[in-house]
């Protein structure tokens, strides 16, 4: 359960969150009014998706380079969390 919470540490789920925002705008501009319940759920099951992998495959990618920065030195993976 620990690695789960590193992991969601490690991507910010609290910025999936926080762009969510901004999809559910731009449904509502595609959709030329408020789009179904069903069409706002899946609008944020693929936010949420999308940038929780593209955040977890961007750190897993930039780990050795990471592991060489101080600042980045101590996040999850280079410092050896998850």
């Amino acid at each position: 359960m620990e690695k789960v919470k590193t992991f969601f540490r490690m991507i910010k789920i609290e910025h999936s969150l926080f762009a969510l925002p901004f999809a559910f705008t731009g449904a509502l501009l595609a959709a030329r009014g408020i789009p179904s319940l069903w069409k706002i759920f899946w609008i944020f099951v693929a936010m949420v998706n999308a940038r929780t992998i593209a955040m977890g495959l961007n750190r897993v990618v930039d780990a050795e380079i990471d592991s060489k920065n101080p600042r980045t030195a101590d996040r999850e993976i280079p410092a050896g969390k998850i």
